[in-house]
Parts: structure tokens; sequence; C-alpha cells
């Protein structure tokens, strides 16, 4: 079986594809860890990173190529990734969203060091800047609209339940599949 995980920054697709994969005993593949990896190799951070991918096509395609790669040579896997569900076409795909308020909270409190915002107000903005460049450049080089909930097989809004019930809601769902 092959999960994969989509949704807004700050909804959880790394939480929950990783307790997922753990109850499941799948393995979990992350593309922002992936592109996170390649930004290291550059010498950059994940912000200087997005902003390459959204001006030259090839650093998007690494990291899709990598998405088409691990969809075809593997099975029972989980990944998270906004893409992941145009890439691996046979997946149960799952699409998590929350209110903005709450994904600026919780990535506020990620400890990732790339993305140290200094307030609320500047995450949201970045936020909500890094949602809008990536669903033009996608919907201009791959015709799909990560937003558009009809590319989804299960929509769960993650804003005031946890990472454990949202689990639950998709074990829910893949056991009445």
């Amino acid at each position: 079986m092959k999960i994969t995980i989509s949704g807004i920054a700050g909804a959880g697709k790394s939480s929950v594809a990783k307790k997922l994969a753990e109850k499941l005993g799948f393995k979990h593949f992350s593309m922002g860890d992936f592109q996170r990896e390649l930004a290291k190799e550059q010498g950059l951070t994940i912000l200087e990173w997005g902003k390459l991918e959204a001006t030259d096509k090839k650093y998007d395609l690494m990291v899709d190529e990598k998405q088409k790669q691990i969809g075809k040579q593997n099975d029972d896997f989980l990944m998270d990734s906004w893409l992941a569900p145009l890439f691996i076409p046979d997946s149960i795909k799952i699409f998590l969203t929350a209110d903005i308020d709450e994904c600026v909270k919780r990535r506020l409190g990620h400890k990732r060091t790339e993305e140290n915002f200094d307030d609320a107000v500047v995450a949201k903005q970045n936020m909500l800047d890094r949602k809008k460049v990536n669903k033009e450049r996608w919907i201009e080089f791959y015709d799909f609209d990560i937003t558009d909930l009809k590319n989804y097989d299960l929509v769960i809004d993650t804003t005031s339940i946890s990472i454990e019930e949202v689990v639950r809601k998709v074990l829910d769902y893949i056991e009445k599949k």
C-alpha cells in the first residue's frame, strides 16, 4: 500500500506521516527532508532553495524524479510531500488542512533553524507567500493545484485535533477501503 500525505504548511504532514508509518510498519519518505538535504549539499538554506525552485525548474525536477523513483521501486510506504499525489497516482491520497493561525503557531514551535522567523506576523506572511508561489508554479509546470480537494481520497482538518486523532482517522479510512 502506498500512502501520500499532502497539505498546507503547518497542518502536520510530516508529524502525521511519521506516526502513521510507525503504526503501519511502513517506510517513511519526506520530500521536505530530501529538499533540506539537497539544499545543504549546495550550501543553501531551505528558504534559499525554495527561491531557486521558484525561478529554475531543474530544482523541482530533482525532487520530482526522487518521488517518481520511490513510487515505482517501493510498496508499503508513506510519503509526505506537496506533490506526491501527482507523482504517485496509485497511492491513497490524503490532504491535511488547518486554520492558518494554528499553522503559524505550529511552525513557530518547530526546531528548524532555517525557518526561524522573528514573529508570528513574519511567519504567517512567509507561509502565505510560499503557498501562493508554489501553487502558481505547480499549476504552470504540472497543471496540478494542490489545493483542489478533488485530487485527494481523504481530507482532514487538523486545526483542533491531535496527531493521534489524525492518524486514527486515516487508519479508519484505510480499514474501510
